[in-house]
């Protein structure tokens, strides 16, 4: 019975995280790009709902996902998969390493994301191919997890203009639990690359928000600077599905020597 709850934790954390969604709450994760699973085992026990581990521009492999994931769900925190693409492939490996959930990339219309929700769920949800894997112990609690296979996390990323096009149609998929913007791809399908202080960019992102919060739909965005004022400016603006953060950013922004000098620092 211990071993039965424990496996149930899982779907538990996909069914709160959803939850927040559904009544307006944020949920706030962060991002793995970095194959390391002691980095993900001390991400995982930092106190956030969720850790999206990145396939599409980190350098982790779908044979090291079941390592990471342990490590993130050791502090009770689900782990769910940046998707490289949206491809059925993708889909699966991703879900049966144990995944609760998904991020699919470059979504630009609501038929290729319902194609892809589709690939994502066991029958009779959807057409994902059922057996034994390590989402569920490799068969040990097969049943338990059958009503999991179902209904994991789905995270559709907006990265193109094409997509704020369709977004009303987009936020209608069935299944579809957030939308998370992609900045610099989007800025880049704009010709203004990296250029968020841009107007048209400003007010792509108004557009995003503004079409999401009249639909009542949880919309997301990635923070890649990590303080804390800018997470609360988010959520006052209205952000529900928020990543804070990567691996690397931490890293990097709590490495640098406070007395380092430049080579030529002091020589005239």
């Amino acid at each position: 019975m211990g071993a039965f709850l424990k496996y149930m934790t899982r779907f538990k954390k996909i069914k709160l995280i959803r939850n927040k969604l559904n009544n307006n709450k944020p949920t706030i994760g962060t991002w793995i790009q970095m194959p390391n699973s002691s980095a993900a085992e001390i991400l995982g026990d930092s106190g956030y709902d969720w850790i999206a581990v990145d396939l599409e521009h980190g350098s982790i492999g779908v044979e090291q996902l079941p390592d990471i994931f342990r490590a993130i769900e050791l502090g009770g925190t689900l782990p769910i998969a940046r998707l490289a693409r949206g491809h059925f492939k993708d889909c699966k490996q991703a879900l049966d390493s144990g995944a609760g959930g998904v991020i699919i990339p470059m979504i630009k219309n609501a038929d290729k994301l319902e194609e892809l929700i589709d690939c994502c769920c066991w029958p009779p949800a959807g057409r994902r191919g059922v057996g034994f894997s390590r989402a569920n112990l490799f068969g040990k609690h097969f049943d338990a997890y059958v009503e999991e296979a179902q209904s994991p996390l789905f995270i559709g990323q907006i990265e193109h203009i094409s997509a704020v096009e369709n977004l009303k149609e987009i936020i209608h998929v069935e299944g579809l639990d957030a939308i998370l913007v992609g900045p610099y791809d989007l800025s880049s399908s704009m010709g203004i690359t990296g250029q968020f202080n841009h107007k048209d960019f400003h007010n792509v992102m108004d557009q995003i928000i503004s079409i999401c919060t009249e639909h009542n739909f949880p919309c997301g965005s990635h923070i890649l600077e990590p303080k804390s004022d800018i997470l609360k400016l988010h959520i006052k603006k209205g952000y529900r599905f928020i990543a804070f953060g990567t691996d690397a950013v931490f890293l990097y922004n709590s490495s640098i020597n406070p007395l380092r000098q430049t080579p030529y620092d002091g020589e005239k």
